[in-house]
């Protein structure tokens, strides 16, 4: 497996408001805007450039999976690692064959492009996400054509 460059670092938080000043404010990284994931019950804001990039994950309600995880831990706290993969399916099939385990065995869509993730129990105890390359630079990502995010498409950021 070809492990790409680190994509983001995915932060769960109780609410993205309550944590944005920290990290647009202190730290000074820029905000984009915040958008909902219905199918993953999550608000979602990227901060950061093209060096470091952090998401801040907010559960829409107690029954996610996020919300679950904020409950066991009791306080906002790092929740996943995303790197960069050139071929996500082939990348889960190797996995897969390999025998880690997997929370998805196909792509499915992320806040920014295709993505699946690595069980924590196959990594250590960290929940690591994996990007597909080329859906980072799908012009269509998020539009009417590609589904219900609805997000504005900003343009690709180079990817080493």
């Amino acid at each position: 497996m070809n492990l790409g460059p680190l994509h983001h670092i995915g932060i769960a938080v109780p609410r993205i408001e309550d944590a944005l000043p920290f990290y647009r404010d202190t730290l000074g990284l820029p905000a984009e805007p915040v958008r909902e994931l219905a199918d993953q019950r999550v608000r979602v804001t990227f901060l950061g450039g093209d060096r470091q990039r952090i998401e801040l994950i907010e559960p829409v309600d107690r029954e996610s999976g996020v919300a679950k995880f904020l409950a066991e831990r009791g306080r906002p706290t790092l929740h996943h690692v995303c790197y960069v993969v050139d071929d996500l399916a082939a990348t889960l099939a190797r996995l897969g064959s390999d025998g880690v385990e997997l929370i998805d065995r196909t792509p499915r869509r992320g806040a920014e492009g295709m993505v699946a993730f690595i069980h924590p129990r196959a990594s250590g105890g960290v929940l690591i996400e994996l990007i597909d390359r080329a859906s980072l630079h799908d012009a269509t990502w998020g539009s009417e054509e590609q589904g219900p995010l609805g997000a504005e498409r900003r343009p690709p950021r180079p990817i080493p």
